[in-house]
């Protein structure tokens, strides 16, 4: 199917996935708007296009920046110990390649990590300052902006603070729906031999897992080594650097730096390489996923029947943005799946973006055990199964959908 215009290049897109009309991941309704038909209302297409031209996976629509959830935002990046391990690792690392020698430097960071990058850049003598719209970001009010990161208020942030050495953005990027408007503040923030290094999920895990949950609103762009290649060079940018990292079901991480300051370090050959002898995203590939997603729906919605015809217990684990995707496409209701529980106190109390599944505290999940709990956060599979062992020992099975639905 042919979509709408590429954002960024204004080509055609083709469209390879339409999963239906979807509410929006963050409007978590409390029981009374349910009722009162509010709290969740704001509907849009959930549809992924591929440019031919400039490589980009893109959602085909964007949800309007009014509708989008900013303030009071129910999520903490570094809430599993996993990623707090995995974002001190990141600053280590920031300092070892892009900030050597570079006590007193300034370091920006783009979204959320709760404060954890840049904890571990001020404690080596590095200057952090972070752009967060939401104004949250578990650090010091006062280096924190509460801004979107833009050249108006980039060029303000260079005239106080001087140049940025680097700067840093985890599965943040993929959310920013002005792509040109980050490279034009990329382009004033960053001094000659600055570096920007981001990272986000990563399309060709997405495709080998089947991880269809991936694709909701807040995420507008499904990045490749080639299409962010053929994204930094439009803005005056070169990639020169990717490196595969496991967290969040598979990601890579990217250093751009302005064209001709930096050659290309030889990992970047080796992934687009793989990419092309892949044929990541050559239209039978998408379509087999696509058939794939399909598939992995009937196969869900057909064991949870069965479950549910046999007497059987079922609970949600996580009620995490990527959960209102399988809701929705599959058309999971209470009847299925009665409740979720999940550690998010915002979230504890209300119901689910469209399913209205109730989201009840992690205490509920052993009061008492369900027979069987759907892993809607299956990319914390590891880390969660180990501190619900009990579960386990009481007879409890697991439910997973990604890549195939299977009970463990």
């Amino acid at each position: 199917m042919t979509g709408t215009a590429c954002r960024i290049c204004a080509a055609p897109l083709r469209t390879f996935l339409d999963l239906g009309d979807h509410p929006l991941s963050s409007a978590f309704p409390t029981p009374a708007e349910a009722l009162a038909g509010t709290g969740d209302t704001v509907r849009y297409r959930l549809a992924a296009g591929h440019c031919g031209r400039c490589a980009l996976v893109q959602l085909t629509s964007a949800v309007p920046r009014e509708h989008r959830a900013y303030q009071g935002y129910p999520y903490h990046s570094s809430g599993s110990a996993v990623m707090r391990d995995h974002f001190r690792a990141a600053g280590r690392r920031l300092l070892d390649t892009e900030l050597r020698g570079a006590r007193g430097a300034l370091a920006v960071e783009v979204g959320r990590t709760d404060g954890v990058v840049l904890r571990t850049l001020a404690e080596a003598g590095v200057r952090p300052l972070a752009f967060e719209p939401s104004g949250h970001c578990g650090y010091e009010a006062a280096r924190v902006r509460p801004d979107f990161l833009t050249a108006a208020s980039a060029r303000e942030v260079a005239a106080a603070e001087g140049r940025a050495r680097v700067v840093y953005a985890a599965n943040t990027v993929c959310d920013i729906a002005d792509l040109p408007g980050l490279f034009a503040g990329l382009d004033e923030l960053l001094t000659a031999d600055g570096a920007f290094v981001f990272e986000d999920p990563y399309l060709g895990e997405i495709v080998r897992r089947t991880a269809f949950d991936q694709f909701y609103d807040e995420h507008h762009w499904y990045f490749t080594a080639t299409s962010v290649r053929l994204l930094a060079e439009r803005y005056g940018f070169r990639l020169t650097g990717v490196e595969r990292l496991p967290v969040h079901g598979g990601q890579l991480r990217y250093v751009l730096t302005r064209a001709g300051r930096r050659g290309p370090a030889p990992a970047v050959a080796e992934v687009l390489a793989d990419e092309e002898a892949r044929g990541l995203t050559a239209p039978g590939t998408l379509d087999a996923f696509a058939g794939r997603v399909e598939r992995v729906r009937g196969d869900l919605v057909a064991l949870l029947e069965a479950l549910r015809a046999a007497g059987r217990t079922v609970a949600g684990y996580a009620a995490t943005a990527k959960s209102c995707t399988v809701t929705t496409y599959c058309g999971l209701s209470p009847r299925l799946v009665p409740y979720v529980c999940d550690s998010t106190p915002a979230k504890q109390g209300r119901l689910t973006p469209g399913a209205h599944l109730p989201v009840r505290p992690p205490a509920a999940f052993a009061s008492p055990y369900p027979d069987y709990a759907l892993l809607f956060a299956w990319n914390h599979a590891e880390e969660i199964m180990a501190r619900e062992r009990a579960f386990r020992a009481a007879g409890g099975r697991w439910i997973r959908y990604v890549p195939e639905v299977r009970v463990v």
